[in-house]
């Protein structure tokens, strides 16, 4: 037991180091693939983040990581009615407020990609 919870932290802790420039081509693929465009990806990122456009390129472009871009943004307030599974993991129930966070934005774009209506997406 010992053995998973070391590899759970050492996966955590690595998630905390990417980059989320390296992480977004992955999203914005799931999004299209599905009907969705960048500009909506965009728009649920910089809604989550409190970023708007300009400052979510800087920090792609950048090469952020998703510890320093959590660490920048002003969440919004409603990302709390952010609820369900993301990886088998309710979102609502992660303890560490950086995975949180970063699940949060999964399931965003869970959402986009399963076509949720951006209203819905966006907790309107």
């Amino acid at each position: 037991m010992a053995g998973s919870s070391v590899a759970t932290l050492t996966t955590v802790s690595r998630v905390f180091t990417m980059s989320v420039a390296s992480v977004y081509p992955a999203y914005l693929a799931k999004v299209e693939k599905k009907g969705r465009t960048q500009d909506e990806l965009d728009q649920a990122i910089c809604w989550l983040t409190g970023f708007d456009e300009a400052a979510l390129r800087r920090h792609l472009d950048a090469g952020t990581t998703f510890e320093d871009f959590f660490a920048e943004a002003p969440l919004n307030p409603n990302a709390v009615l952010i609820t369900g599974v993301v990886c088998g993991i309710r979102v609502e129930d992660v303890e560490d407020p950086l995975m949180q966070k970063i699940r949060y934005l999964d399931k965003l774009v869970d959402e986009l990609a399963k076509g949720r209506p951006m209203a819905k997406v966006l907790r309107v």
